[in-house]
C-alpha cells in the first residue's frame, strides 16, 4: 500500500512542533544584520543561533534568510514569519505581567508610545483623572518617532500610541485626539528675528531646518507645501524627528524652521523665538491615539485607553483644537 505523505504546511503539525524559543530567536535574528549580531544579542555562541535558525527553517518547510558573503536578508517567507512572529512574541511577553497584576486593585503598568511633538492639555487632563481614579497603576512614556511609535504598538510592545498617522494599517485601530496648526519660526540669532511687518519676500532663499518627515510624500506634507510656498531656500541645514532638537536648532540659528503654534507660544513670550510668514491659513495637522485591537491589555491599559476614547466621544473636534492664536 502507498504510504500518504504528511502535509508539511500543516497548521496543526505546524502548532503542535513548533518551539516558541525558536520564534523568539527569529525576532532577534530578523531585527539584526548578521547571525554573529544575534548571538551576541542572545548571548548564544553563533553556531547555536545558526542550528535554531535551521531547525526552526525545518519546521516550516521554508528558507526564511539568505545568507551569502555581503548578503544578509529575510526571504519573503521570513518576512511572513517576520510580522506573525513579532506579535506572537507580544503577546507572549504580556502574560506573566497579566497574571502578575490580577489583583482587586487596578496596579497595572502602562506603556506610551508618544511622537515628541505631543502637546495636549485635553490628553494631560485625562491622564490627571486616570492617576487620581487608579493611583496604584504606573505609567511609563517613551518618545519616538510616529513610525517607530506605530511600530510598538504593531509589535504589542506598547499600550498605544499617540502619533502623527500617514497610512492607516488595517490591524490597528485609530481616533483622532487633537488638531494643532504649524507655523514657521525663526531663533535670536537669525537676521529677522524681532522684525515687524516681515511678507514672504523677506524669506526669500533662506536657509531652514525642520523635521525628518517634513517632505511631500510624507506625513508633514502640509508643512513641506507651507515651506516651499514661502519662498525660503532649498538648503535644509539641519533635521530631526524630535520637536525639542528642531526648536533647539531653530534657536540657536540653524535656519527658519515649523513648530506647532501653541507650542511655540511660550518661547515667542520669552523671546526665544519669532514668527515670521504665513500668519493665515497655516496648515492643520491631526495628532491620533493608535491601538491594537488583537493586544491582550491589562486592566489598568483597557482602563486608561477606554478613559481617552470616551473624554474624545464626549469633546467636540473644536475643543481638541489649538488655534494658531491671533496672528494666524
Amino acid at each position: 500500500m502507498r504510504q500518504i505523505q504528511p502535509d508539511p504546511y500543516d497548521p496543526e503539525r505546524i502548532a503542535r512542533e513548533l518551539d516558541w524559543n525558536l520564534l523568539r530567536t527569529f525576532v532577534v535574528l530578523a531585527e539584526s544584520r548578521s547571525v554573529t549580531e544575534a548571538a551576541a544579542r542572545l548571548r548564544l555562541k553563533q553556531p547555536s543561533v545558526s542550528s535554531a535558525l535551521k531547525r526552526l527553517e525545518d519546521r516550516v518547510g521554508r528558507k526564511l534568510i539568505y545568507r551569502q558573503p555581503g548578503r544578509y536578508d529575510l526571504t519573503e517567507a521570513g518576512q511572513l514569519l517576520y510580522r506573525e512572529a513579532v506579535e506572537i512574541n507580544g503577546s507572549i511577553l504580556r502574560l506573566s505581567t497579566l497574571l502578575r497584576e490580577m489583583t482587586d486593585e487596578v496596579r497595572g503598568h502602562v506603556k506610551l508610545a508618544v511622537a515628541s511633538h505631543v502637546v495636549c492639555p485635553f490628553f494631560d487632563r485625562v491622564l490627571a483623572e486616570f492617576h487620581a481614579a487608579h493611583p496604584g497603576a504606573s505609567l511609563s512614556i517613551d518618545v519616538h518617532s510616529s513610525a517607530q511609535a506605530l511600530a510598538e504598538v504593531s509589535a504589542k510592545r506598547a499600550s498605544f500610541a499617540i502619533c502623527l498617522v500617514r497610512a492607516r494599517n488595517p490591524r490597528l485601530e485609530y481616533s483622532r485626539l487633537y488638531r494643532e496648526f504649524f507655523g514657521l519660526f525663526c531663533g535670536p540669532y537669525h537676521p529677522l528675528f524681532g522684525r515687524e511687518g516681515l511678507t514672504p519676500d523677506d524669506l526669500d532663499g533662506m536657509p531652514t531646518v525642520s523635521f525628518d518627515t517634513d517632505r511631500l510624500e510624507d506625513v508633514l506634507k502640509p508643512v513641506a507645501l507651507m515651506r516651499a510656498q514661502s519662498r525660503l531656500g532649498m538648503r535644509i541645514n539641519g533635521t530631526s524627528s524630535n520637536l525639542e532638537e528642531v526648536r533647539r536648532m531653530i534657536i540657536a540659528g540653524l535656519g527658519i524652521g515649523p513648530l506647532p503654534v501653541h507650542v511655540a507660544q511660550r518661547d515667542v513670550a520669552d523671546g526665544l523665538l519669532w514668527q515670521v510668514p504665513p500668519f493665515s491659513e497655516l496648515p492643520a495637522i491631526d495628532v491620533h491615539l493608535v491601538w491594537n485591537p488583537q493586544a491582550v491589555l491589562n486592566r489598568a491599559e483597557m482602563i486608561l485607553l477606554q478613559m481617552i476614547r470616551d473624554a474624545i466621544a464626549a469633546t467636540p473636534i473644536e475643543e481638541r483644537t489649538y488655534l494658531p492664536g491671533p496672528g494666524g
